[in-house]
């Protein structure tokens, strides 16, 4: 999840180029062991499965923290084989196993009752993260979570011995040392909203109501439109000011897990007539300067000066049920000023 940030946001989170992450929502979900006290997460090891079931492996990922709305675009199934330390005789010319993703239709105690995702042909003794399109299965358990009983992985190989089951590993949760290689399930996801309304996860608000106003802040800038002379000087005139925002500081690093802060930018200066072209006026605002610059109407104000142009911005943070999330929130950072 680090490297997908740093692929697309520079150090301050800042996206590099639109286009770049499929949807605007990224989530890793851990492989925690199955549903309703199935197998626990500290449990090492893939275990070897009896000769009637195949070398079969259950993985079993909890998606319920996903948020109601949020459009399905791509999901991955990343697992990584461990290398295989027993090597088979010189004289086998097979050094390819068949791996087969199922999806269990029930229970992880009838596997037998199951439905054939995907399939490959492996190295024996190669080691490394694999990765297997689950796109269409995610989509079904997301709308009915009653469904999701997890994937089941076969591994096989035919060799001058007959037909071996069970024959390559995949890492399971292991704890601390291992969790790097523990399972995952990626999804991408389009949150089909512009301004989310959920830009902070219902467990860190708490931790952000101590923050107050200062109403110094919230006062000064009525005191623009007293001083129409000064105003109008260049320096005074709308531009964009330095806003670094730190995440430690608001109370929100707990769940943030990178950038720890940014520059968001905000905008602030007189839009008195004339209004030039570097103030990026609308039309709108040149004829309401005008008629606030001649009293013509005790009800007009001057023209606002705000953002006139933003960029997104990237999170990684931890959700509610500490999945890792990277999420691109738009309209975050003030790139450019003007009087509207």
């Amino acid at each position: 999840m680090v490297d997908l940030f740093n692929k697309v946001a520079d150090a301050n989170g800042i996206t590099r180029a639109p286009g770049l992450l499929q949807g605007d929502v990224v989530r890793s979900f851990e492989e925690r062991g199955g549903p309703g006290g199935g197998e626990p997460a500290g449990r090492a090891g893939a275990e070897r499965s009896s000769p009637g079931h195949l070398g079969r492996h259950h993985f079993y990922f909890d998606i319920s923290a996903m948020e109601r709305g949020e459009q399905m675009l791509k999901a991955e199934f990343r697992v990584f084989k461990l290398k295989r330390t027993r090597r088979s005789r010189r004289s086998e010319v097979q050094h390819f196993c068949k791996v087969e993703v199922y999806e269990l239709l029930e229970s992880e105690n009838k596997p037998q009752k199951k439905h054939l995702i995907a399939s490959r042909l492996l190295s024996l003794y190669g080691e490394g993260w694999e990765v297997f399109n689950v796109t269409q299965t995610v989509s079904k358990w997301v709308g009915n979570s009653s469904s999701n009983h997890g994937f089941w992985i076969r591994t096989t190989h035919v060799s001058k011995h007959g037909m071996e089951h069970d024959v390559v590993t995949f890492a399971k949760s292991q704890g601390a040392f291992q969790e790097s290689r523990n399972a995952l399930l990626i999804l991408f996801t389009n949150s089909n909203k512009r301004r989310s309304h959920s830009f902070v996860p219902s467990a860190a608000k708490s931790e952000a109501s101590h923050v107050s106003h200062d109403p110094a802040v919230e006062s000064s800038s009525g005191s623009l439109s007293r001083r129409p002379r000064a105003a109008s000087s260049p320096l005074a005139a709308c531009h964009r000011r330095e806003l670094y925002v730190d995440f430690h500081a608001i109370g929100w690093s707990g769940w943030i897990i990178h950038p720890s802060g940014y520059n968001a930018f905000y905008c602030r200066g007189s839009c008195l007539f004339p209004l030039g072209e570097s103030l990026n006026a609308t039309n709108h605002a040149t004829v309401q300067s005008i008629v606030y610059t001649l009293k013509l109407s005790q009800d007009v104000s001057m023209p606002c000066c705000v953002p006139d142009e933003l960029k997104s911005l990237n999170l990684l943070y931890f959700d509610d049920k500490q999945n890792v999330v990277l999420k691109n929130y738009k309209d975050m950072v003030a790139t450019r000023c003007g009087c509207h």
